[in-house]
């Protein structure tokens, strides 16, 4: 499917770190801009304030745009009593279906959903790497569990209703302060994806002439080492190439 010049593409969780790479990718890229976030975002041009539970507001955001990004989701597993029914349900499981059905309803035909390497966390430290699309998964928690959702949930739009939507597993881009932690690790600096590539990546997925059609792709840095994930058919089909390696702008990138 082509995109149209200067399309605009809509991010949702437009105010994190991965919703401001995004931004500044496509916007260098040429394109137009619209956020969603629960707090303002810098770098769009124009912006949306609420959640995904507020259909109206999913139903506006939606109005007009050729792709959407989607990023927003409660980030990660947590021990807090009723994390999952409390921050990931509503977050990440129906406020994706709110999300794809506003989608839908807006007659988009390109959806970007941002997926996790968790989902084949098992295999990153015990298994055939590099990882490919066709692997099964091996899921570290309830937060990779409702990744594997939105994948299934992908597939489904994709086959019912001629879209072309790409779940992307992403690499580690680490949030504010846990760049220590993949210091410590080294198979999580193969994992890393810096803000840069990032930004490149959504970019190319919003842009690329991709058939109609569900796609599993990865996303990560140049590893140090060893791939951990399989890279090649992301590269191909966005014509896209990582250009980054650990630590770049791992500390330095933070909204």
């Amino acid at each position: 499917m082509d995109i149209p010049k200067n399309p605009l593409v809509l991010v949702t969780g437009s105010a994190g770190r991965l919703g401001q790479a995004a931004l500044r990718g496509l916007l260098h890229a040429g394109c137009r801009v619209r956020g969603l976030d629960r707090v303002a975002s810098a770098n769009v041009t124009e912006e949306y304030l609420g959640n995904l539970s507020d259909i109206s507001l999913l139903a506006r955001a939606t109005t007009g745009v050729d792709a959407i990004v989607h990023l927003a989701a409660t980030p990660d597993d947590d021990e807090a009593p009723g994390w999952f029914v409390d921050e990931l349900v509503p977050n990440n499981i129906v406020g994706l279906y709110h999300l794809m059905e506003a989608a839908r309803t807006s007659g988009v035909k390109r959806l970007v959903l941002a997926s996790s390497g968790q989902v084949n966390w098992e295999q990153q430290y015990e298994g055939r790497i590099p990882i490919r699309a066709q692997d099964p998964i091996t899921p570290r928690h309830w937060y990779a569990a409702t990744k594997v959702f939105m994948e299934s949930a992908g597939f489904s739009f994709a086959q019912k209703y001629g879209m072309t939507i790409l779940a992307v597993r992403l690499g580690w881009c680490p949030r504010k302060g846990q760049a220590r932690e993949i210091a410590d690790n080294p198979t999580a600096q193969d994992l890393y994806l810096s803000p840069g590539d990032a930004g490149r990546f959504f970019a190319r997925a919003a842009l690329a002439t991709i058939s109609p059609g569900f796609h599993i792709l990865y996303a990560a840095s140049r590893p140090i080492r060893k791939p951990i994930f399989e890279l090649e058919p992301a590269m191909e089909l966005l014509q896209w190439e990582p250009q980054d390696q650990w630590p770049t702008d791992a500390e330095n990138f933070n909204p």
